[in-house]
């Protein structure tokens, strides 16, 4: 008697007793999938589900409409349905751009020592209107950004010690600018710096 054997590309799939009926040539019929009760059950709401998403996101932290629309673009919520979500949660307060570029300045401006060319720069890539930005880099004082600078050039000082007086200047001065200072304040205050 002899029995036929599956070649490498039949690979066997199923549990044991399946393997064994296909080994001996006694197979049944395949049994039926389970029930799937996630893939059975009802559609889901789409706006509860987008609701679900722009709550996750604000969860932490803020985030403007712009990212919150992009979220759900990514995760195929209808434009209408979008944008209707977003005014409401806009006139609930949980959304509110003005707010987050005041906050984001106030954060960044102090904790890393951007200054408003860069604050500009980060918030128009967040999707903050440039009218909300600059009223809210206005509220940035002109000496307070000098002082700021002041502060990071102190910190950076010692690295540069053992260098001469123009790589010294070239690498403050270059620290500064990508942090968003101005040519003008960046030469001044590590002038400023390196005579003391």
């Amino acid at each position: 008697m002899s029995r036929s054997v599956s070649t490498a590309s039949e690979r066997w799939r199923g549990d044991v007793s399946d393997g064994v009926a296909a080994w001996t040539g006694t197979a049944q019929p395949p049994h039926a999938l389970p029930p799937d009760p996630v893939g059975d059950g009802p559609e889901a709401d789409q706006e509860a589900v987008a609701r679900k998403i722009l709550l996750d996101q604000l969860t932490g932290r803020a985030r403007t409409r712009h990212q919150l629309a992009e979220k759900l673009a990514q995760k195929n919520v209808p434009e209408e349905l979008a944008t209707r979500l977003l005014d409401r949660f806009e006139e609930v307060g949980l959304v509110d751009d003005e707010a987050f570029a005041r906050e984001w300045v106030q954060q960044r401006s102090t904790g890393r020592g951007l200054a408003r060319r860069a604050l500009a720069h980060e918030l128009r890539r967040k999707g903050i209107d440039d009218d909300v930005a600059r009223e809210a880099l206005e509220e940035l004082d002109a000496d307070d950004e000098r002082e700021t600078a002041r502060e990071l050039v102190r910190r950076k000082l010692r690295s540069v010690q053992g260098l001469d007086h123009d790589r010294a200047t070239r690498r403050l001065v270059g620290m500064l600018a990508r942090k968003g200072h101005s040519p003008g304040v960046a030469y001044a205050v590590v002038k400023e710096a390196l005579e003391r």
